[in-house]
């Protein structure tokens, strides 16, 4: 009866460490935007239970660390790092609410983008995909 009960609880402990290696919350969506607007894309947490955190965006599915061809980066006050002027963070909007703004979208910028919130603590980041549809602008 040992031997069973201690295959179970290898099993399960097998099943709980692959959950949390597959990372924390995902959250995937869609967003359409014309060549030549700004357009948001979402991300947000909860900031009245984390308060202030880092953030990170980049372009493709997020990795297990870190953000894979970042674009921005805050330290959970300020942006530390972006790669061009384009890519805002506009603060304020609400506590928590991390979502980035494109400026003037062109065709090149559709694709994936993925933001992750540095949770403190082990596999506790949030991640949001969501996936940007470039469409043609009015006259075009």
């Amino acid at each position: 009866m040992g031997e069973l009960a201690s295959s179970r609880c290898l099993t399960f402990g097998g099943l709980v460490l692959f959950c949390l290696l597959l990372g924390g919350v995902r959250g995937q969506g869609t967003v359409v935007a014309r060549v030549g607007e700004d357009v948001t894309l979402p991300c947000s947490y909860d900031a009245a239970q984390y308060g202030a955190l880092g953030v990170c965006w980049g372009r493709g599915p997020i990795p297990t660390r870190g953000c894979s061809d970042e674009v921005l980066r805050t330290d959970g006050s300020e942006v530390v790092s972006r790669r061009s002027e384009r890519y805002r963070l506009p603060w304020f909007r609400r506590p928590g609410d991390v979502s980035l703004t494109l400026v003037q979208v062109q065709e090149s910028d559709a694709g994936v983008y993925g933001c992750r919130v540095d949770i403190p603590g082990w596999f506790n980041d949030q991640i949001h995909e969501t996936t940007l549809s470039v469409v043609a602008g009015e006259g075009e």
